[in-house]
């Protein structure tokens, strides 16, 4: 009986420590990932247009638009560009891996195209009882729901609520009201349609 190591064990030992090291790069990769994607200049040092001016306009003492307003609350970008959720979180860390291997394999684009759009549940991880005021000023967050459910082309939070559009204006939360008017038609309009 021969005693030591055969040559299946050494290979399945080879293996099994590369793997382990795999994990570990995956799990340090991922920690480090995500410890970076909380800092805002960090997105910007890939992302660098537009997003070098939405960093830039968030550090200015007045904010100038939705973005830079939330900028003044602790909101980061990260906040609003992941879905709810640990999966939302985790799915927006992938992108950004993703993003950052075209950046230093030289495969990106600039301008940085969105591929993924801002959805209301973004939005509501924070803005969650928008919907619950039931008085006029507000009954289009009430009925945005009903108006999703039966229409495709129904409208979402950002269409009226676009974060980084500069012409809105600061007393009415940064909306554009000429925008913002023909969404609140639009409803009207497909509600209208029933009658």
């Amino acid at each position: 009986m021969r005693i030591g190591t055969t040559r299946f064990q050494k290979t399945a030992f080879a293996f099994g420590g590369l793997a382990a090291l795999g994990a570990l790069l995956l799990v340090t990769g991922g920690l480090s990932g995500a410890h970076l994607e909380n800092r805002d200049t960090f997105c910007a040092s890939c992302h660098s247009q537009p997003e070098s001016v939405y960093v830039t306009r968030s550090l200015a003492a007045n904010p100038i638009d939705l973005a830079s307003f939330h900028t003044t609350k602790q909101v980061r970008c990260i906040d609003c560009h992941s879905g709810p959720g640990v999966m939302g979180r985790a799915s927006a860390l992938a992108l950004g891996v993703r993003d950052a291997t075209r950046y230093f394999t030289g495969r990106f684009t600039q301008p940085a195209p969105l591929t993924r759009a801002i959805a209301d549940a973004q939005c509501t991880k924070c803005h969650g009882d928008v919907a619950n005021g039931q008085d006029f000023q507000n009954h289009f967050h009430v009925f945005l729901a009903q108006w999703q459910a039966r229409s495709p082309n129904a409208a979402s939070c950002v269409r009226c609520h676009e974060s980084h559009i500069t012409d809105g204006e600061a007393r009415i939360g940064f909306l554009n009201e000429a925008r913002t008017t023909q969404v609140c038609q639009a409803c009207h309009s497909f509600a209208g349609a029933d009658d």
